[in-house]
């Protein structure tokens, strides 16, 4: 199913799996207690979107854009970001359950991560340039060759990341946290 758009319609409690998702663009719209686990988003596009309460689990985001969305006590674990549009891709999460989620190759400029779960998240090759991981879990979280410059993971936690392996210019860290800039070393603080 396919409609052309939507704008300001609040979803509340809907079951996409049962239901069915119709594609289409959806502007300033929110989606609140939403199940969309495994639905496909496939070419959709959300623009100054509100996702709240929703379980994103899964769901398959071929091709789907995020233009300024906002995701708030969602659960979206193993979320291909990286197969989204690129096209003005802006988004910010707020907290939420993204474990297991790719964000492969993107640009993630400037994005907020507050209060989230991010554990064993992929952010090979992204480009974090000054985003904030505030009070984040990145337990496991993969960084390679990741732009991390001016970014804030001042109050993150769990991390791991190969300082030689990723760009960290500017980037701010805790003294705590310096801690998982030095697994490679096998140094210990106490």
């Amino acid at each position: 199913m396919s409609k052309e758009s939507t704008q300001d319609q609040d979803y509340a409690g809907i079951d996409f799996r049962t239901n069915g998702f119709e594609r289409g663009e959806y502007d300033n719209c929110t989606f609140n207690n939403c199940t969309l686990a495994s639905v496909s988003l496939t070419g959709s596009t959300f623009i100054e979107c509100r996702f709240v309460n929703c379980d994103l689990s899964m769901a398959i985001l071929q091709d789907a854009s995020f233009r300024d969305v906002t995701f708030r006590n969602c659960k979206i674990l193993g979320a291909r970001f990286d197969e989204c549009s690129k096209f003005l891709l802006a988004f910010r999460f707020e907290s939420c359950i993204i474990n297991f989620s790719s964000f492969y190759r993107l640009k993630l400029k400037g994005t907020s991560f507050k209060d989230c779960k991010l554990q064993e998240a992929e952010f090979i090759e992204t480009d974090l340039t000054n985003a904030k991981f505030d009070d984040c879990d990145l337990l496991g979280a993969r960084f390679e060759n990741t732009l991390l410059e001016g970014a804030d993971l001042r109050t993150a936690y769990n991390y791991s990341m190969d300082p030689e392996r990723n760009h960290l210019t500017k980037a701010k860290f805790s003294l705590s946290g310096v801690v998982g800039l030095l697994d490679k070393y096998k140094i210990k603080i106490e």
